[in-house]
């Protein structure tokens, strides 16, 4: 194991990381392709052994490495994120939960060190991200199926390759699969400045799509503003400002939108769709307010409003392993023409995780933590 970054700032110890994994590939011998059994070796992982406060029950821990079958593959995690869903997934109030003690993450990216015999989709060198959630992806390494990974191009950078799985997965879902949106159309959203919805304000400005951006009020509103403007927002709103009366004239100079993406829930999604097209669709992923979403009956009879909701893990059930492969090749086409970038980012050293898993849940946070592995 390689002890980097404790000395060094955040950003610096994930370039040297990313130097000695490179370093380290170009030595491999091409005569190992797949390992034999070796000596079990022992890993760092953030493990949890029941629900409760994150910053609480979960804990720094030393793991045994399984020993490399036929079909499986020895990867070393290079970066994780922390996202919403990881803090539910520990809290045990999310959809899906697997058996504890389990290692906590959903998402990040690694560096393949062997293969099984046989393994054919993915060779040591090689980068992958997971297939699904509940892999456990805040460790040092770990030793996975084949089935379980997805390889990727080693020229992304390293932050949108950790981020890759889960938001932009779902903000080009949901701008795909609701509404048949053409160029000009317009799409309104609230928590812009989340995950998502940065991923929502790239993909739709790739689309020629025009955006409508919901942020609550905060004290750096300007900064935030600026930022989700530098990526392609055309607009960005206050949730106070979305209630005024004066909105009625600010759709006269643009199409009203046809689809609205909420994950917030409460006020904020009766805001948006107040101003939704007749026979316009909200999409609800999210529910931060932690309150309902309540629809007037003059807007489900007169103005047909549809009511949906979209769960990345359930899209992934209803459609084939190779349909996420291609939805990951198209977003990877993104990145690599600059059109997608990773969302604001903190790198945070494993052991630095109390600090990042107690800044994942403060309010007003624009920055994504990303635990770095070294």
């Amino acid at each position: 194991m390689w002890g980097c970054g404790a000395l060094l700032g955040a950003r610096a110890g994930l370039r040297l990381c990313r130097e000695l994994f490179l370093a380290w590939n170009r030595g491999w011998s091409a005569a190992a392709p797949y390992s034999a059994s070796a000596e079990p070796s022992r890993v760092r992982a953030l493990v949890y052994g029941h629900h409760g406060d994150p910053a609480k029950v979960v804990e720094l821990k030393n793991l045994e490495l399984a020993a490399v079958g036929g079909s499986d593959v020895h990867v070393k995690m290079l970066a994780a994120p922390i996202n919403p869903s990881d803090i539910n997934m520990i809290q045990g109030n999310y959809g899906l939960l697997p058996k504890l003690p389990a290692v906590g993450g959903n998402e990040g990216v690694g560096q393949v060190v062997a293969v099984g015999s046989s393994v054919t989709g993915v060779k040591p060198g090689d980068w992958v991200i997971p297939a699904s959630a509940g892999l456990g992806t805040w460790q040092t390494e770990a030793v996975f199926s084949e089935e379980a990974l997805i390889s990727i191009p080693r020229d992304l950078p390293l932050q949108s390759a950790a981020t890759l799985s889960v938001n932009p997965c779902t903000a080009y879902r949901m701008l795909m699969d609701f509404e048949q949106l053409q160029p000009g159309d317009c799409v309104i959203q609230n928590a812009s400045n989340s995950g998502v919805g940065q991923a929502v304000i790239q993909i739709a400005a790739a689309l020629g799509l025009r955006t409508v951006n919901v942020v609550r009020d905060r004290p750096d509103l300007q900064k935030l503003t600026d930022r989700l403007k530098s990526l392609g927002a055309e607009h960005v709103l206050t949730e106070e400002e979305l209630r005024k009366h004066e909105m009625k004239n600010f759709f006269k100079d643009m199409p009203p939108p046809r689809l609205a993406l909420n994950s917030v829930g409460g006020k904020s999604s009766t805001e948006l769709l107040r101003h939704l097209a007749p026979g316009g669709t909200m999409v609800t992923y999210g529910g931060m307010a932690k309150q309902p979403v309540i629809a007037s009956v003059s807007q489900l009879i007169f103005k047909d409003l549809k009511l949906r909701g979209f769960w990345l893990s359930q899209w992934k059930k209803d459609h084939s392993p190779a349909q996420f492969k291609e939805l990951i090749v198209t977003l990877c086409g993104l990145i690599s023409r600059g059109q997608l970038t990773a969302p604001a980012c903190s790198e945070v050293p494993l052991q630095d995780y109390q600090r990042a898993l107690e800044a994942s849940v403060q309010p007003f946070v624009s920055s994504k933590q990303i635990l770095t592995m070294c």
